[in-house]
This record gives C-alpha cells, sequence and structure tokens, in this order.
C-alpha cells in the first residue's frame, strides 16, 4: 500500500493561488509536481508530471521504505537584453516522498520517463500476495493444514 505524505500540499496550493504569481525573475517554491497512483495486477504504478525537466535532472532514491522523487526544472536559456514579461511556470526543485507499505517490494522498483512523464512501478511482495493452503487428509477426527496438526473432534455434552 502507498502512503501519501504531504499533509500540506492543500494548503500551499491554496496560498500560492492566493498570493498570485510571483514578479518577473523571481525564483518562489515550487508547487509539488502532480501524481497519480494505482495498482495493476501485482504492482503499484506511480505517474509524475514533471514537463520541462529533463531526464538527468530527475532522481529516485529509496531508503528504509521512503521513495523519494526530486526533479529541477531549469530556467530556460534567456538571450541578455530580453526582459520576461509573464513568469509563471515554476523553477527549481521538486520533491515528493512516498511511504511504501511493508507489502510492497523497494529492491524491484522500475522506472521509465516519456514525454515529460516519469512512471515508477513498485511490485507487490512475493510474500504479500495472496496464495492457495492446501489441506490434506489425516486420521478421522484430525486433519493436517500445511504440516501443522488440527484436532478438531467435538465432545458434546448431554
Amino acid at each position: 500500500m502507498l502512503m501519501r505524505t504531504d499533509p500540506f500540499r492543500e494548503l500551499d496550493r491554496l496560498a500560492q493561488q492566493l498570493t498570485g504569481a510571483t514578479a518577473p525573475g523571481t525564483w518562489s517554491r515550487p508547487s509539488p509536481m502532480p501524481m497519480d497512483a494505482y495498482r495493476s495486477g501485482d504492482e503499484y504504478v506511480v505517474v509524475f508530471d514533471l514537463p520541462g525537466v529533463t531526464p538527468d535532472a530527475i532522481d529516485l532514491d529509496v531508503e528504509r521504505n521512503v521513495l523519494t522523487v526530486k526533479a529541477e526544472r531549469r530556467p530556460a536559456a534567456v538571450d541578455e537584453g530580453v526582459e520576461m514579461q509573464v513568469a509563471e511556470r515554476p523553477l527549481g526543485v521538486f520533491s515528493r516522498q512516498l511511504f511504501l507499505g511493508d507489502t510492497l517490494d523497494a529492491d524491484r522498483i522500475s522506472a521509465s520517463y516519456e514525454n515529460g512523464v516519469l512512471t515508477v512501478k513498485i511490485p507487490v511482495a512475493a510474500q504479500a500476495k495472496p496464495r492457495k493452503i492446501s489441506i490434506t487428509g489425516g486420521e478421522p477426527g484430525n486433519r493436517t493444514v500445511t504440516g501443522e496438526t488440527v484436532d478438531d473432534t467435538r465432545q458434546l455434552d448431554a
């Protein structure tokens, strides 16, 4: 199971909307990168929108079941003497952290980046997948379940 970790995300977004755009040429704290997460079969897929970010400006790290995604959007090269009229695209470093539950296999995470979209695939750990347990027969009154003998005789009181 994935858990989102930024409880103040909506508050930050609202504050940015209320204060308006930053002054031209200034750097502000960028809004968090938007993401979607869903389960597909035996893996979780997390998709991050990172338009304008080059693949070499993206870092993925896993430490103690915490997946950290960092990306940097750098300013476009502008010729000298050019005066910026509107600067609404956030620049700087974006970062998101996801706590990965114990049921996920953090050692087998894979990622791809195409057309400004980072896709991270996190497989479900083998021990967390549903499995069938075989029941074998035994002598009457007892049954064996995966090597353990369970007494299922019942005594009726008259």
